[in-house]
């Protein structure tokens, strides 16, 4: 009894014998490769019914084999239209053709025969409008579903979900509400209704509702309630002190009683647990709202709408501050930075000019300048701006080879060679140094090369003369 006899009879062509003997295999050793070899000589058999099992059997190893979907397609086409639909739309939902999916999902459950089977083709179709967007679709059949048999938890969840996305937080709490009433209250529901009665400012249901000591310290905060949150907190602050959310309980409870130091000192808490939290920068711009400092504020603010990918809104704010405080080396970084990344060139090309101004020897607002100046044509403002590079990163050779570059296309032939050599002498032999190489001969031995002050007569001046005449 092995794998390899199995083989060798289906090899043969002895169909009946390879059956029984893989059948014998499997007993032993339940895997997809035999499963696979079971379901395949099993449709040879024409045993169709026992091929669908093993096919069945396969996804429930592995629930991604488009395979085994196309060959329970096949059996069921003629024999059972519901399976076949139900198939074809699990191949569908794999290949992320969600639309395809739904209308499988809408056919199946034409052709379902019972509850069981019209109950499950619902929850899927709810499911499959809800990644489709279609979300009031999803909330009738999540319904249907709900007022069936097959109710579960999930439904109740997935249904509540819905409701938040659209802004219905009322129906989103009647849904779990229900849900209690019908017996499903695991401890995850629980937590998630607490929320949902937070942020519908239903604080006593909150603290009834939640098993969470911070939930019920928050909910007290938001009901200003401060002085018997501050006991709570008090009274969990040796078993909470590491926990982040612990400090961003203290910075709400300072915020409330007006204390912004506090507040401030403990915004810093919660962020060494939480670095990159949206809330440290949404705290702060409160914080500092409500101390009038409106530059620092908007300046959180910027950053807090960054972190959301709001980059448009983070934007405005950074303008907002910029009108108050105009000579902040770091909010014009972050603005040239934001305008980069928004793919505004112009004006994160204007704001690395300010960052020079304000500090002549930042190494990348040069380097940025350079590249805005030479990409609106401007050679001799790139050529000023990397003289000044240069100077302050000694041996920088990719400034040198942009310097050799501006100096060949205003046609200063000497300042051209000067660097394109200073290039050569210290750039590793590679693509580059072979075209600096080529060039340095062109430019050696081109005698016509018409210069002017030091400078090749440029295409400005020959226009010049030709009007002149």
């Amino acid at each position: 009894m092995s794998l390899l006899t199995a083989q060798q009879l289906e090899d043969a062509e002895q169909y009946e014998k390879a059956y029984e003997e893989y059948k014998r295999v499997y007993e032993k050793k339940r895997n997809k490769e035999v499963l696979e070899r079971l379901a395949h000589v099993a449709l040879i058999l024409d045993k169709k019914d026992e091929a669908a099992q093993y096919y069945n059997e396969i996804l429930e190893l592995d629930a991604t084999d488009i395979m085994a979907y196309e060959q329970l397609m096949d059996i069921y086409e003629s024999t059972d239209r519901y399976k076949y639909y139900i198939s074809r739309g699990n191949i569908h939902i794999l290949q992320e053709q969600f639309s395809h999916a739904i209308n499988d999902f809408k056919k199946a459950l034409d052709k379902a025969k019972s509850d069981e089977e019209i109950n499950s083709s619902r929850f899927v179709l709810a499911t499959l409008y809800e990644k489709a967007e279609k979300n009031n679709s999803a909330i009738d059949e999540y319904l249907r579903v709900i007022e069936s048999s097959a109710a579960n938890e999930i439904c109740y969840l997935n249904l509540a979900n819905i409701y938040i996305k659209e802004d219905s937080v009322s129906s989103a709490i009647e849904i779990l509400e229900r849900a209690i009433e019908n017996g499903f209250s695991s401890d995850e529901l629980k937590e998630i209704l607490a929320g949902y009665y937070l942020k519908n400012g239903q604080y006593d249901k909150v603290r009834e509702t939640t098993a969470d000591e911070l939930l019920k310290i928050k909910s007290l905060l938001q009901e200003e309630k401060t002085d018997e949150a501050y006991k709570y907190l008090e009274n969990i602050k040796d078993e909470y002190k590491n926990d982040s959310q612990y400090h961003l309980l203290m910075a709400q409870f300072y915020f409330n009683k007006k204390d912004w130091e506090n507040s401030l000192s403990e915004v810093d808490e919660f962020k060494k647990f939480e670095k990159n939290s949206p809330l440290v920068y949404q705290m702060r711009a409160m914080i500092y709202e409500n101390k009038g400092d409106e530059y620092t504020a908007h300046v959180n603010w910027a950053k807090y709408n960054i972190s959301r990918n709001n980059d448009d809104i983070a934007l405005n704010e950074y303008y907002e501050a910029y009108k108050i405080k105009d000579n902040d080396a770091e909010l014009v970084s972050e603005m040239a930075e934001l305008l980069e990344k928004m793919e505004d060139s112009t004006q994160a090309g204007e704001f690395w000019g300010h960052l020079v101004a304000l500090e002549p020897q930042n190494k990348r607002a040069l380097e940025k300048y350079a590249d805005f100046k030479e990409s609106i044509g401007d050679y001799r403002g790139q050529i000023d701006v990397l003289e000044n590079l240069c100077e302050i990163t000694k041996n920088n050779s990719v400034a040198v080879k942009k310097l050799a570059k501006a100096y060949d296309k205003i046609k200063n032939r000497d300042k051209a060679l000067e660097y394109y050599k200073l290039f050569v002498a210290h750039s590793p032999i590679n693509a580059d140094y072979k075209q600096a190489k080529e060039r340095i001969e062109a430019l050696e031995k081109n005698k016509n090369y018409a210069q002017s002050s030091g400078e090749e007569e440029g295409l400005l001046d020959k226009i010049m003369k030709l009007f002149g005449k």
